[in-house]
């Protein structure tokens, strides 16, 4: 019987002694070289600021849990079937590649000296053999997909100002180690007799067979081998030593960045130490070890600024361009050997500093981040959802926001802002004593109760929109009337109640927003209650996320804090903070609101809010109320984890910009045009006060007053128990 395969075959054929020691020695420098810049760029990081989240807590817990989201390859398959395939592709072919390698070497040089024999042989030669031609020519092809999305169209998403040359080495880099070993095998095939029947290494006796026909005999083969096989040595040699030093080292951060990462990252916002140091951005010292770790974590694949609604409508802010500037600017002036020589491959990438490193972070000009794009930072998250390396964009950016807030560099209208909060407790500059003032046009039979003064099962927090702006006036009654309809125990602060703090700390003024956190807290306390719900998801987020993180006992002896108190509050969770479609939802289900489920016909699509979606992960309690009044519900391209800010989050709600377009009028064009039911649509359905105001106000000014109507989930809903009674 004739075999159809080979057993094994020989490593260093034609490589004779010298060439194997100078192998090895090569081996050992690249090594070397590579391990020198891996210590050197984690040193590096040590040098940042001590990070107030415990990232390292349950490290194996969190190893494990990093492991599986970057094998699996979840974050680049979301959004991006090519992208999710690709990155596949590179990765398990890279793996399996570098572990043959490492099976080989044990093989070599450990088991043969020790036992006088291989394991590299038979059956588990053939299986070795078959995996590296699969996952080697699934390596190819997705570095293949690599360069024809970026070679494809020079002005797409993976090209900017940062791009450079290292980009293209790290591609075609890959792809010559992938192509070259499979040409050195097909010519060792041509040239060992041996393997002429080796048909599970199959990539490589296809191109042994097309070697031949092109006449290439086993002399000419035997006589090349040598030249191609150094070749592709060295070139592997020299990319292992390159790794630390360029782009390749993401594939090192990137992990490390998984695994440090904070899962609420966004939804709370680092607490800021009393004495203000490393509070704000005023050089780089400021920054944190895991700040530093996102720079180097970024791949540049541009999925951030694709998601920014900021960039889409043309506002002066890219999210990795403000990564990498800072990330470059840091390289520029660091006196690490490995930052240093990796800053001169940056061409383009950002301020470089000639002065030592007092270039300022953020200002309005002359800085590395250009105090523009800050302000015009939504603080939706859609770039950290965005982002399959989990970079917290949010952290560094509000953390500049800061720099300017301290330094007064903010705009005017926000300055009037913080001006109406200080003093008058709300951002409309209203007296406080007219914060109930929206329950007057209530009817008589809807009793809204004092909750400072009776027991209730449910302290609402209204906010300051259904306060005080009369558009938003009528979502709160309406809510109102659904807590009425439903028998729900509940009651309010009236003038207690102040601006929940949310969006002013993200705009930068963090010691406002612990006055805001303090007084609520306090008052609470006074209040007996068994949940608190919310009608703002800006509201729900920091009164659920952050309100229990703040450390009060730090700033209990400030003179300029005016709250007494140092335990922290809901440390434990034992008071549930709901947003009101959470709690509704479960009245509709309790049949508390009878109804049946077909009392409107309207055609309608939902606009997720991002403090309730991207935020909070709650997507389906205001779907459920809008199938529950009979509407038929139809989704926007952009929804969910996807959805589209409305540009009122982060100052957006008090500030004008330079822009193409309006976000809310972008989002209303894309309710119209681009929904299944298209101009069909009837009614934009709301969950947000802010998202209300921001929608009339594009409705009007996109010219869309006669295409559609925008009402909130409660409206909707209120209409529907109308309509059944």
């Amino acid at each position: 019987m004739i075999p159809l395969q080979a057993a094994t075959r020989e490593t260093f054929w034609t490589i004779g002694p010298v060439g194997k020691a100078a192998f090895y020695w090569l081996a050992v420098v690249a090594i070397l070289v590579f391990l020198y810049g891996v210590y050197a760029r984690f040193a590096a990081y040590a040098r940042g600021s001590s990070d107030p989240r415990d990232r390292l807590s349950n490290l194996p817990g969190r190893v494990v849990a990093a492991t599986k989201t970057v094998l699996s390859n979840e974050n680049q398959f979301d959004g991006d079937l090519y992208a999710g395939v690709m990155h596949t592709f590179v990765l398990w072919g890279f793996l399996v590649l570098l572990v043959a390698t490492t099976i080989l070497g044990i093989d070599i040089d450990l088991y043969r000296p020790l036992t006088g024999e291989s394991f590299w042989v038979g059956d588990f030669y053939l299986a070795y053999q078959f995996a590296v031609d699969a996952f080697g020519l699934l390596f190819v092809v997705g570095v293949g997909m690599a360069g024809y999305r970026r070679y494809r169209n020079r002005e797409g998403r993976l090209w900017g100002k940062h791009t450079s040359l290292e980009d293209d080495a790290f591609v075609w880099t890959l792809f010559l180690l992938g192509v070259g070993g499979f040409v050195v095998e097909g010519v060792s095939m041509v040239g060992q007799p041996g393997r002429a029947t080796e048909t599970v290494s199959f990539v490589g006796m296809a191109l042994a067979t097309g070697l031949e026909t092109a006449g290439l005999t086993a002399a000419g083969a035997e006589a090349i081998y040598g030249a191609l096989w150094w070749s592709h040595s060295l070139l592997a040699f020299a990319f292992v030593a390159w790794i630390p030093y360029a782009k390749p080292f993401h594939m090192i951060s990137s992990f490390a960045n998984v695994v440090a990462r904070d899962e609420r990252a966004g939804a709370r916002l680092p607490n800021v130490p009393a004495d203000l140091d490393h509070t704000n951005a005023e050089s780089l010292e400021d920054f944190t070890w895991k700040e530093l770790l996102d720079g180097d974590a970024c791949t540049k694949c541009g999925r951030c600024t694709d998601a920014c609604p900021a960039d889409t409508v043309g506002r002066n802010l890219d999210p990795r361009n403000v990564i990498l500037d800072l990330k470059a600017y840091r390289e520029s002036v660091s006196d690490d050997p490995v930052a240093g020589r990796r800053a001169e491959a940056v061409t383009d990438g950002g301020v470089t500093a000639s002065d030592g490193g007092t270039v300022p972070i953020v200002a309005d000009e002359g800085g590395v981040i250009d105090a523009e794009s800050m302000e015009s930072c939504m603080s939706c998250m859609a770039c950290m959802d965005a982002c399959p390396v989990d970079i917290e964009h949010l952290t560094s950016f509000t953390k500049m926001n800061r720099q300017l807030v301290d330094e007064g560099a903010v705009d005017s209208n926000l300055q009037d802002v913080f001006q109406d909060v200080m003093q008058r407790g709300n951002t409309f500059g209203e007296s406080q004593s007219a914060r109930g003032d929206w329950t007057d046009d209530l009817d008589d039979a809807v009793d809204v109760p004092d909750a400072r003064e009776t027991e209730v099962e449910y302290l609402w927090y209204v906010g300051d929109y259904p306060s005080f702006d009369d558009r938003n006036k009528k979502v709160a009654r309406a809510l109102a009337r659904l807590f009425d309809e439903a028998d729900v125990s509940f009651g309010i602060l009236f003038d207690d109640e102040k601006t929940d703090g949310n969006d002013i700390r993200r705009i930068g003024e963090e010691f406002l927003y612990l006055e805001l956190a303090g007084h609520h807290v306090e008052t609470f306390a006074d209040c007996e209650f068994e949940n608190i719900v919310c009608t703002d998801p800006h509201s729900y987020n920091t009164i659920k996320n952050e309100y229990p993180e703040v450390d009060f006992a730090e700033f209990a002896d400030d003179p300029m804090m005016p709250f007494d108190r140092e335990d922290p509050w809901n440390p434990d969770g034992e008071v549930d903070v709901f947003h009101w479609t959470q709690v509704v939802e479960e009245l509709v289900e309790d049949g508390r609101l009878d109804l049946s489920g077909d009392e409107l016909d309207y055609t309608v699509t939902y606009h997720d809010p991002c403090h309730l979606g991207r935020y909070n992960d709650e997507y389906e309690a205001p779907r459920e109320l809008i199938r529950a009044t009979g509407a038929d519900l139809y989704e926007m391209p952009r929804s969910r984890d996807d959805s589209f800010c409305c540009g009122g989050g982060g100052g957006g709600l008090w500030t004008e910009h330079d822009e193409e377009v309006k976000p809310s009028e972008e989002r209303l064009r894309e309710a119209v045009e681009d929904t299944d039911a298209g101009a069909g649509i009837e009614k934009f359905v709301v969950a947000c006060p802010m998202c209300t105001t921001m929608f009339e106000d594009g409705r009007k000014t996109g010219n869309f007053e006669d295409d559609v109507e925008i009402v909130d989930v409660a409206e909707l809903l209120i209409e529907a128990v109308e309509a059944g009674s």
